[in-house]
């Protein structure tokens, strides 16, 4: 439990040992469960709750506060990690009213079979009063579910952004006191969570401008204090602009993927390229997802295995595409023995990349001086495309 302002606490959870989010997403500096109180001079609101692993550290903290009346409880996304504990509080509390909008309301009815008659529904922009505190609605669908929504505490300037500018990051801190420690954080959460949405990101980011906002406080992660930090990052990552980068990831077999990975890396180093490089039979998919925010341009590398895509190159395209990052151009590099189509496996998976695809280079077996030539005239290729869009002189 701990305070933002005046009457205004966090009392979620932070989890220090968590090193997995959905049995998928890799957490390697923990996460938090936001919830925030708000005690205005009528009426008291709790702003989310936990994850229900979490729920004894709500309640806990609830009671720290003394709270004995909560007469609202703000439902901004449906998730079990901001869900979870919705019907401990609502047992506790049996006279709260869960207030969310429609959407939300048909997931968590569905999800968590609460009644209806313990609901409140809301439109976007509306408004409740707590006395001297006024809580603002503002619908922020596909950050990143389409039911989700922030509240704005228009006394205190106050943005409770649900997962919208969120991070995977345990700390003990409640605000954010060194930006450069936070941001590979915030980064990575938008890659991993928000990358596919980039379109609505910025339309919703167009909707903030009319606010003005002192305080931002997600969902996940530290409070920001100022404010401008994550939304500049946002409107970076989110933006068309590429960077001068090459995405190269690949695993080999039996060395032949692998050489022409190390040959082409760099070949690509040599024109003046930045290169990440990724093998992926040992690859963090959290870093993978983030280099893919800024690159120009992905090429995976795979060998053939039974004639198809080797299934961890598979996998790498499948995240690319759904992910969907503003990447423009698209290559494969790779080895067979005897045929196959794993270059159109590949191909057919990306679909949602919109990027250009650039002519593969294939080698059958071991790497030879044509093939070596080949990946030469790709690594030429990539520098004439990135210099046409200017990220390159």
């Amino acid at each position: 439990m701990r305070q933002i302002k005046q009457n205004i606490y966090s009392v979620g959870a932070i989890d220090f040992d968590a090193r997995l989010f959905d049995k998928l997403i890799p957490l390697p500096d923990g996460t938090s469960y936001n919830s925030y109180l708000i005690k205005g001079s009528e009426k008291t609101a709790l702003l989310d709750t936990v994850d229900p692993t979490k729920t004894n550290v709500l309640l806990g903290n609830l009671e720290k506060l003394g709270i004995e009346k909560i007469d609202y409880v703000i439902a901004h996304h449906g998730e079990q990690d901001h869900s979870g504990s919705l019907p401990d509080i609502l047992k506790r509390f049996p006279n709260a009213k869960l207030v969310t909008n429609a959407k939300c309301k048909d997931i968590l009815a569905n999800l968590l079979e609460i009644k209806d008659d313990r609901f409140v529904t809301i439109e976007d922009g509306g408004q409740l009063s707590l006395g001297d505190k006024t809580l603002q609605f503002v619908f922020l669908p596909w950050v990143h579910w389409p039911e989700t929504l922030g509240t704005y505490l228009k006394e205190d300037k106050i943005l409770f952004s649900c997962d919208f500018f969120g991070s995977h990051f345990a700390a003990s801190s409640l605000f954010v006191e060194d930006e450069s420690a936070v941001y590979e954080p915030a980064k990575r959460y938008y890659a991993e969570i928000m990358m596919p949405f980039r379109r609505q990101i910025n339309s919703n980011l167009e909707k903030l401008k009319n606010f003005q906002i002192e305080i931002i406080a997600p969902s996940h992660g530290p409070v920001y204090k100022k404010p401008k930090f994550i939304m500049d990052a946002y409107k970076d990552w989110s933006s068309d602009a590429v960077k001068n980068e090459v995405i190269l990831a690949y695993v080999s077999m039996h060395g032949s993927t692998a050489k022409m990975a190390e040959y082409f890396t760099a070949a690509l180093i040599e024109r003046g390229i930045g290169v990440k490089q990724f093998e992926l039979s040992a690859v963090d998919i959290g870093k993978l997802a983030m280099a893919m925010v800024d690159a120009a341009t992905i090429v995976i590398g795979s060998p053939t295995v039974l004639a198809a895509a080797h299934p961890l190159a598979a996998y790498a395209a499948f995240l690319a595409n759904a992910l969907r990052p503003k990447t423009k151009f698209a290559s494969i590099i790779g080895s067979f023995g005897w045929g196959g189509k794993m270059v159109e496996q590949l191909a057919s998976m990306i679909p949602n990349l919109k990027a250009e695809i650039l002519e593969p280079v294939l080698s059958k077996g071991e790497p030879k001086e044509n093939d070596f030539a080949a990946l030469d005239r790709l690594a030429d290729e990539i520098l004439a495309k990135h210099k046409e869009l200017g990220i390159i002189k």
